[in-house]
């Protein structure tokens, strides 16, 4: 693809199958013998074609608690524990002797050093939340000392992130995250929408009666609105996934909602497929889950903020085939009046058109988009080392 380059690939932790671990396994097969470079890596965490190449880990991988901790809610208690050596654990890799570095970054990668001389292309999930625009949400519960110290360890972390002189270019995964790369590093970014990888899902004859949630549970994610909008409308719930508010969740939960916490990707894609609907409250900055769902031909109540207003269609949104509803005020009474609409429209969703919009993101459009892009930032590199 690029030859005669070596080529280095960066990501910021290996714990897990998220959505940017789909991203990354895409660039892994455009590039399957470049080494991967990372914080921490926990082995048998993410899918065979991550596993199966080099990677190489920060001092990170050696520092207590064990890597065993990590398996619960890893990222998490990366952050919590290590989040002010970041920077340092990303600058310490050793990446002489690539000419062409590729990171993808939600935190520290796209701060990975490169070799004089070399192309830094950076594939941007978002600028840390938890340093910017979601730093109360995630800092507010904290209590004590780590409150009191959260202020200044982000100060500095803010004035590290804001230097990105050693990336060429980024590109977004949402015009929401380009405008905060605008905002936040005043760099420019093209966009270049995630893959939903529309072959593991299936339409179904028919569907059940509950409403579904695929989520870590944390609190920016807002789950609590479907929880409490379930509970008090009295609709089957169904609730996928792990983390630090399922117990707080539980306990607003009625008998209505219910907690399946892991789910393999198979058993995901039958519940999606038999659902009404996915529920959908938190402002994301691209949110895969609401393509997954129209893949399953099953449409979104979502509110109508971030990246979900670039991927899906309003029930009233024009003349195109709905694929969502909308709802525009992130509380429990707004979500309940959007379930109450829904269910009086339900018939106007088109299961085949909505899988026809999954298609439009599918994992081979990715694919040729995200090679295309490399390339030609490549080309471009190449001619201004040869002028």
């Amino acid at each position: 693809m690029i030859s005669g380059a070596r080529v280095a690939l960066v990501h910021d932790w290996l714990t897990g199958m998220r959505g940017g671990e789909r991203c990354l396994e895409v660039l892994c097969e455009l590039f399957p013998d470049a080494p991967l470079f990372t914080l921490v890596h926990v082995p048998g965490s993410v899918s065979p074609v991550i596993e199966r190449r080099r990677i190489i880990t920060s001092f990170i991988q050696r520092l207590p608690p064990a890597t065993a901790e990590y398996r619960s809610e890893a990222s998490l208690g990366l952050k919590r524990y290590y989040l002010p050596a970041f920077p340092l654990a990303i600058q310490r890799l050793d990446l002489r002797g690539y000419d062409l570095v590729l990171s993808m970054s939600h935190c520290v990668a796209k701060g990975a050093p490169v070799a004089p001389g070399a192309l830094h292309l950076c594939y941007c999930f978002s600028p840390m939340r938890y340093l910017w625009d979601m730093y109360g949400e995630y800092v507010g519960r904290r209590r004590g000392m780590v409150r009191l110290l959260a202020g200044p360890v982000a100060k500095r972390l803010r004035s590290w992130d804001r230097r990105t002189n050693g990336v060429h270019e980024f590109v977004a995964i949402s015009n929401y995250i380009a405008e905060r790369i605008r905002r936040i590093y005043d760099r420019s970014a093209e966009v270049i929408y995630p893959p939903v990888d529309v072959s593991r899902f299936e339409i179904a004859d028919a569907t059940d009666d509950y409403y579904l949630v695929v989520s870590a549970l944390i609190p920016y994610k807002r789950i609590d609105l479907a929880v409490e909008a379930a509970t008090r409308l009295d609709r089957r719930l169904v609730v996928v996934g792990t983390g630090p508010e399922e117990s707080r969740l539980r306990a607003l939960a009625g008998p209505s909602v219910t907690f399946l916490g892991y789910r393999s990707d198979t058993e995901v894609a039958e519940l999606y497929r038999r659902c009404r609907a996915l529920v959908f409250p938190v402002v994301e900055d691209f949110g895969i889950a609401p393509l997954e769902a129209a893949a399953a031909g099953r449409p979104t109540i979502a509110l109508r903020k971030g990246g979900a207003v670039e991927t899906m269609v309003g029930l009233d949104d024009g003349d195109r085939p709905p694929t969502a509803l909308f709802f525009t005020e992130q509380s429990v009474d707004a979500l309940v009046d959007a379930m109450l609409r829904f269910e009086r429209a339900r018939d106007r969703f088109d299961p085949k058109a909505l899988r026809a919009r999954a298609e439009q993101f599918d994992r081979p459009i990715f694919k040729q988009r995200l090679r295309e892009w490399i390339e030609r930032r490549w080309r471009e590199h190449q001619t201004r080392r040869a002028c």
